[in-house]
């Protein structure tokens, strides 16, 4: 009797073990590494990928793959941005879609401090987040500012920060991005790079 009971349950973790095999090889069939998805026919049953194609086009072809947002979205907005970034700091003409809108109207937004409340090289963040409006989820959190500054010059500073938000406000979210974004932590360094000293010398 006990022999028996043996084997059954040798039997039972065989057929188990080779469940559990088939299923994993049957998951390993769909490709998870980016641009190397293998997309469906329209014959094909699964497991595949999804594909955006019309059953006239001539494909297969692979589709838009939405990758998922980090927890935290960081930026950093120069006061004079190089030449060759001009682009990323202009605000864009239609309804924010995509991070790289985000970012640049973000940075469009920024107006330092005028020169003879700034301070040369001054660095501060803050962090944030949006409704899916295109609001903000309430005033923004200083988290970082530059060591041995006075009192009054991180305030001059958090309040431009403030100033520019605030004037930017509501953001235009299509409702994809207002969607992704609604909630997640945006965090901001801005970084005062003018030449403040040679401006002061001028007459």
């Amino acid at each position: 009797m006990l022999r028996r009971v043996v084997i059954c349950l040798a039997f039972a973790v065989l057929a188990f073990a080779h469940a559990g095999l088939a299923s994993a090889r049957q998951r390993h069939q769909t490709n998870p590494v980016p641009f190397a998805h293998t997309p469906c026919s329209v014959l094909d049953s699964g497991p595949c990928i999804p594909s955006y194609c019309s059953v006239f086009n001539h494909g297969p072809c692979l589709p838009e793959i939405d990758y998922p947002y980090g927890e935290n979205l960081q930026l950093t907005i120069l006061t004079v941005p190089p030449q060759d970034q001009a682009e990323k700091y202009r605000k864009p003409d239609h309804e924010l879609d995509t991070i790289g809108d985000l970012f640049a109207a973000l940075r469009a937004c920024w107006a330092p401090p005028p020169p003879d409340d700034a301070r040369e090289g001054m660095q501060m963040s803050v962090r944030f987040s949006f409704k899916r409006t295109g609001e903000m989820i309430g005033a923004p959190r200083l988290t970082f500012s530059t060591r041995g500054i006075p009192a009054d010059t991180r305030t001059t500073y958090l309040n431009a920060i403030n100033a520019s938000l605030d004037a930017c406000l509501p953001l235009k979210f299509t409702g994809g991005l207002g969607g992704a974004l609604a909630g997640r932590p945006i965090m901001i360094r801005y970084v005062d790079n003018r030449e403040l000293a040679k401006s002061a010398d001028k007459p």
